[in-house]
């Protein structure tokens, strides 16, 4: 009995019930499911984040053409009115173009007074920011640094000056008989230009100057600027930063911009001008 029980007790378990083996085709499909499943919506997403990535692109090239545009101010020759390290954006469309679309955009002409941002006629891939002081027709003279267009006086309260009157092409201009030297070809064009001692801005043309008066090299010493090399006019101050006074030798390496870089990260609210930023320009 003890060896029959044996082995009955032995045998039992072949009597279990074996659960039915699901089919192998069957097994191979359940965990592949989902992974397939998202895959087929991860296609359309990534379709879609790309398109919606281009048309950002696209928008924000049409802007940056057409629109607005980023400059920094590189030099002195704007103070008070702007001043080194201030960062501006540029409306392009508020003069224009010659198209006929001036004939029905609320464009407007170039006026004295206006700040423009243009291409620089000597080296055109160089960016001024000066003033506009003679407009095409204007007689233009100065008379101990005082500006007379058309015989008036301008009342000129962004003018900055900080040297005496010691310079007499600076000062008294236009001066036939002192070369400006650095542009010999303007001074030859300043002398077939200047009618009882007043410079007559052409047609198509702008006279310019910057309101740091002592320190701006502007359109006494280089010319005219062109009107198609006019940008735009100075919007916005959207953000002002004081010189760090660093050396462009320095700056001009990759070691020196990265230095420079991380500077202006690790120190951004010390060196930001507060009561310049988001200004307008004016």
């Amino acid at each position: 009995m003890s060896t029959a029980e044996g082995m009955s007790f032995s045998n039992q378990p072949s009597l279990a019930p074996v659960s039915e083996p699901v089919p192998i085709e069957v097994a191979s499909q359940v965990p592949m499911a989902e992974p397939r499943k998202r895959a087929a919506g991860f296609v359309p997403d990534l379709i879609g984040s790309f398109q919606s990535l281009l048309g950002t692109v696209v928008i924000a090239i049409f802007v940056i053409t057409f629109v607005v545009q980023a400059f920094q101010i590189p030099s002195p020759s704007m103070e008070n009115t702007l001043l080194v390290g201030d960062y501006l954006l540029v409306n392009k469309l508020v003069y224009g173009g010659r198209g006929l679309a001036n004939l029905f955009m609320p464009y407007r002409r170039i006026r004295r007074g206006d700040i423009v941002v243009f291409h620089y006629p000597v080296t055109p891939a160089q960016h001024f920011v000066k003033r506009v002081i003679g407009v095409p027709g204007d007689r233009v003279r100065l008379v101990n640094k005082q500006v007379f267009v058309n015989g008036n006086s301008l009342m000129e309260p962004y003018a900055h000056f900080t040297r005496p009157a010691n310079d007499a092409f600076r000062d008294d201009f236009p001066q036939l008989d002192v070369a400006p030297g650095e542009t010999p070809e303007w001074w030859l064009t300043l002398r077939k230009l200047v009618d009882d001692g007043q410079l007559i801005v052409p047609e198509g043309y702008y006279f310019v100057m910057g309101d740091n008066r002592d320190d701006s090299y502007d359109s006494r010493y280089w010319g005219f600027v062109p009107r198609e090399n006019i940008i735009g006019q100075p919007l916005l101050i959207y953000w002002s930063v004081r010189d760090l006074q660093t050396d462009p030798t320095t700056t001009a390496t990759l070691n020196g911009k990265l230095g420079r870089l991380s500077y202006v990260v690790t120190h951004m609210l010390q060196i930001t001008r507060w009561d310049r930023t988001l200004r307008l320009v004016n």
